[in-house]
């Protein structure tokens, strides 16, 4: 079977699974199987029989909705790569709004204290010193096995990482954090069923469910901030696209600069907020 052909056929056995992009992920992992770019498949790949039956098995693993970045060991988040695998978030494109924003509010100060907050693989904590190198970033994440691949990720970063739970970490910045940024859980419970495999059945719990609103975190969250930031320092944080009014409502009050932003397909995805000075 010609490469064009292989592709063809893995191509229709992802689509008929219901993955989003079938065409894409065939090649991405013919591409991983074979070393070679995705646009040179069709005229340089050419498979033996140990990478036939590699690319086979990772094709049937896909269709059972095991997550790509799964397969593959990586995800790419903004200008970084990150190792990922069972046990982690697999972090998403929209995010990299929120961690653009978080490099935008940190980038014009001398030495940004930044506190990303539910790092998970430490995408948001990564990008950040990658873009800021003079920021000093702390990240903390609860679950162990997504701490594992958050040490991986940022081994070497200078990057301060701690596991424990967001509520009462940091204690010792305290008053002092200019930035404070979050992917926090924030699926509701009853909405189980309309989340898509690849992050219900893969992705660990604690990074998806939030209580009944899956807004419990962002209120933890909202209380964190606050006890972090100084006067003048912004938080940051990703919610659902239908908690556009319900989650910069947990900001309602204290808080000042409250905004919701939309994603690149005009969706509300994350809230930032001002600490007043």
């Amino acid at each position: 079977m010609t490469t064009k052909a292989l592709l063809e056929q893995a191509t229709q056995q992802l689509a008929e699974a219901g993955v989003a992009s079938p065409r894409v992920d065939a090649e991405l992992l013919l591409s991983h199987v074979t070393g070679v770019p995705r646009a040179l498949l069709v005229v340089a790949a050419r498979l033996d029989d140990v990478q036939r039956r590699s690319f086979a098995e990772l094709v049937d693993a896909r269709a059972r909705r095991v997550p790509l970045q799964h397969l593959t060991g990586s995800a790419g988040f903004r200008y970084v790569d990150l190792e990922v695998g069972p046990g982690v978030f697999v972090p998403r494109p929209e995010t990299e709004l929120l961690a653009g924003w978080a490099i935008e509010a940190a980038s014009p100060q001398e030495r940004p204290v930044v506190v990303d907050l539910c790092t998970g693989s430490g995408a948001i904590a990564l990008s950040i010193v990658h873009e800021v190198p003079h920021a000093r970033v702390h990240a903390v994440e609860l679950d162990e096995l997504a701490f594992g691949w958050a040490q991986r990720n940022l081994d070497g970063t200078g990057v301060d990482l701690r596991q424990g739970d967001m509520a009462d970490a940091f204690t010792d910045l305290d008053g002092s954090v200019d930035v404070v940024v979050a992917n926090p859980p924030y699926i509701p419970l009853e909405a189980w069923e309309s989340v898509a495999p690849e992050a219900r059945d893969h992705d660990p719990e604690l990074a998806l469910w939030s209580g009944d609103d899956g807004l419990d975190a962002m209120r933890v969250l909202e209380h964190v901030a606050w006890r972090l930031l100084k006067p003048g320092g912004v938080v940051g944080a990703e919610h659902a696209d239908a908690q556009g009014q319900t989650a910069p409502g947990v900001f309602a009050g204290r808080w000042t600069d409250i905004h919701d932003h939309l994603d690149l397909a005009g969706r509300p995805r994350f809230v930032t907020a001002r600490k007043p000075g």
